[in-house]
């Protein structure tokens, strides 16, 4: 017979943070950034730990440069070539490989291309291995080849959404997992495969997959889901050590994807990497045995990322404020989630003001 879990599984839509009584007198005052040292690689990590996606319209290269400027970090996505790597990392600021990590699949063909990018790159630091099922046996064991073969590096990997998945990733080699099955704003896995798990109960069970790492000196990241600087603040609340943004980090000019102009107003285009675009992309075409799990959407285009970069971080030094943590690492001990049936109040919606004639001078 099929296991029902009946309680109630969460999304960011379906709570909200509840204040409590603060000593803090300006947001100014909270410090965001975090320190962590990691179970495999015994590397130490120091920054602001929000992360854009190694998807090709959002983690690239140009968004490293101005996020590193912020100390966000960046996973390039993986299809730049071994030159390109090259060409990127002569023109970058040392300190950008403190804040980047260069991201493979798990094929023998990917293991090659990580390894000739980090002989001819040897400033990299970090390795995201992801895929979307991180439950597979071939994954656990890509995970321990790479470490066999980088035991100083960290490694991130996923994806996975239960504590005993994230122990098993980090005995065989990862030092922070990446959490979430679905969530993402061009993801269609819930759609095609009816696989998935509700993000914020995923990090909830931040609570068994934190827990579960933490136990074993491990880290986790949160990845996906988030569509506002609110849920990048709850995500951390929750309990993550870093969370990952796609979306909002899209349609950026330091994005990937076409800028497309309609009518006079600009977008640009967004699609998952399981999409038909991406496979297309990449691949050729999409692989018969397989289902495209993403979607292609345009988004209006939002210029520099820096405005949203401070957006994002306002945010969560609004949630901090008004939680009483002095400092990001507090907030997931200070962290009451009251749930919900309504997020906020849509009677208003915002509209741009028409272009009206010009008065008499």
């Amino acid at each position: 017979m099929p296991r029902i879990e009946n309680e109630p599984k969460l999304d960011f839509k379906d709570v909200l943070l509840r204040p409590k009584r603060s000593t803090l007198k300006s947001r100014a005052d909270v410090d965001l950034d975090r320190t962590y040292e990691f179970r495999n690689s015994k590397q130490t990590y120091s920054g602001v730990p929000v992360v854009a996606s190694n998807m090709d319209t959002v983690g690239t290269f140009e968004m490293a440069s101005a996020l590193n400027k912020h100390r966000l970090f960046t996973t390039i996505h993986k299809h730049y070539t071994v030159d390109e790597w090259k060409d990127f990392a002569a023109a970058a600021d040392d300190s950008t490989f403190d804040n980047i990590a260069v991201s493979s699949g798990i094929s023998d063909n990917d293991f090659h291309k990580l390894a000739a990018i980090i002989e001819n790159v040897p400033q990299l630091r970090y390795i995201c291995l992801d895929v979307a099922n991180g439950y597979s046996e071939s994954f656990v064991d890509f995970i321990r080849r790479v470490r066999e073969a980088y035991p100083s590096h960290t490694i991130m990997a996923g994806n996975v959404v239960t504590g005993e998945m994230v122990e098993e990733l980090i005995l065989s080699g990862a030092d922070i997992v990446k959490v979430g099955i679905g969530p993402g704003s061009v993801c269609t896995t819930r759609k095609k495969a009816g696989v998935g798990y509700p993000q914020l109960s995923a990090e909830i069970r931040f609570l068994e997959c934190a827990d579960a790492a933490h136990g074993l000196n491990g880290h986790v990241m949160s990845d996906g889901g988030c569509t506002n600087p609110g849920d990048v603040a709850k995500a951390f609340g929750a309990g993550a050590d870093f969370v990952m943004i796609g979306g909002l980090f899209a349609g950026h000019d330091q994005s990937g994807g076409d800028l497309i102009e309609t009518n006079g107003k600009k977008f640009k285009l967004f699609y998952g990497m399981s999409s038909d675009t991406a496979m297309k992309k990449h691949h050729g075409s999409v692989a018969e045995y397989r289902a495209s799990e993403g979607k292609t959407i345009t988004i209006p285009y939002r210029g520099d990322v820096n405005a949203t970069v401070l957006d994002v971080l306002g945010g969560i030094r609004s949630a901090c404020t008004y939680t009483g943590a002095k400092q990001l690492k507090e907030l997931s001990k200070r962290a009451t989630f009251i749930r919900v049936t309504q997020q906020t109040n849509d009677m208003y919606v915002p509209y741009e003001v028409p272009n009206l004639p010009a008065g008499p001078k």
